[in-house]
């Protein structure tokens, strides 16, 4: 045999053998991880408390792999990253806690699409979908307001580092642009800022309850519901998430105690003084005082277009069909915001008597 044909057959065996090795290599770890259910990785380190909380979750019934990735997973950065945790285990590197990544919560909140389709998809055509770039580069908003750290307290909570680690330049000038562009196109709310994947709590099961007498048995939220508190790194169950005191001035105004609301709160939340519409606040007032956020906005699309007929007749008191009232819900430039509209905004000289019949 030549040189030259030695030559061409190293040149070519070389590459397949390093393509099989990278074959058989890349998803070892990722079999160690996974090859028991996540148990061979519970017997001698720090993951040993999420899978506990795993096992009483209402997700217990959904393997690890389902949510975190295994081995048939097509992202050869999934299985170097798998690689790169077990040598930093063998050398004794070993964190004392463990953290989701940026990009793990990215991969994760994906994955939800694959059992939570409706939800999902409903989100996704939602507000709360909004992207990195529309939120971080909003020219409205940065040439108004500087941008800091304490945006992360709702936008982005996950991300690992400060503002100036993600946007630059870091002023009132701009233009702005985000430091890794692969996050342009990513959710800043994904699914795990309002869901805590291994909150205690039962699977979702058919009601064991009659039709007739199901309504106070009804379940009304998930026990995953729960706010990524960044400072703490964990989460706040809604449970423990407070409902504030709302004030009209001096008036203490009525909300619903409808809890939910009370993660609602965290994001849309008033300023110091409490005031009703203050900072972000959209607590309503006037006719819809009392209402919670859910009687007009659904979950998670936050559509509105079924509020009104929901529980309004065709016509109101005053004999007019509420949808073509001069609020914002039938459109944003409205001066009456639907949210603190009273009968008195329209009707100034006084409000009329309720029409018989109606």
């Amino acid at each position: 045999m030549t040189d030259d044909r030695k030559f061409l057959r190293l040149r070519v065996i070389a590459p397949l053998l390093i393509l099989l090795f990278a074959i058989f290599l890349l998803p070892g770890a990722s079999l160690y991880y996974s090859y028991s259910g996540g148990k061979s990785c519970t017997k001698c380190h720090e993951i040993w408390q999420p899978y506990r909380d795993w096992h009483e979750s209402a997700h217990r019934n959904i393997a690890c792999s389902e949510c975190h990735g295994d081995v048939l997973t097509l992202d050869a950065g999934f299985h170097l990253k798998n690689i790169r945790q077990l040598a930093a285990h063998l050398r004794g590197k070993i964190p004392e806690q463990v953290r989701l990544k940026t990009d793990d919560v990215l991969q994760i909140e994906k994955r939800c699409a694959k059992c939570h389709r409706e939800e999902y998809a409903s989100w996704s055509a939602g507000p709360h979908s909004a992207t990195y770039a529309k939120i971080f580069l909003s020219s409205d908003h940065n040439q108004k307001t500087l941008l800091m750290d304490d945006c992360f307290r709702c936008h982005s909570m996950h991300f690992q580092g400060s503002i100036r680690d993600l946007v630059t330049p870091v002023n009132k000038q701009g233009p702005w642009r985000l430091i890794d562009s692969r996050l342009a196109d990513q959710p800043a709310i994904p699914c795990l800022t309002c869901h805590q994947l291994h909150r205690h709590g039962d699977p979702l099961s058919r009601p064991q309850t009659k039709p007739d007498d199901a309504g106070p048995h009804e379940e009304i939220a998930r026990p995953s519901l729960a706010l990524f508190d960044r400072r703490e790194q964990d989460y706040v169950s809604l449970d423990r998430l407070p409902l504030p005191q709302m004030y009209e001035g001096t008036r203490l105004v009525k909300i619903s105690p409808d809890q939910r609301q009370a993660l609602c709160y965290q994001c849309h939340a008033p300023e110091a003084n409490a005031q009703i519409g203050s900072g972000d606040d959209r607590t309503p007032i006037g006719v819809h005082e009392g209402l919670s956020c859910f009687a007009c906005h659904e979950k998670h699309g936050q559509t509105t277009r079924a509020s009104c007929s929901t529980c309004h007749p065709q016509l109101s008191n005053c004999g007019i069909n509420v949808e073509t009232m001069d609020t914002t819900f039938k459109s944003v430039k409205s001066p009456h915001n639907v949210h603190a509209v009273k009968c008195i905004d329209c009707h100034t000289k006084g409000v009329p008597k309720r029409k018989a019949g109606l």
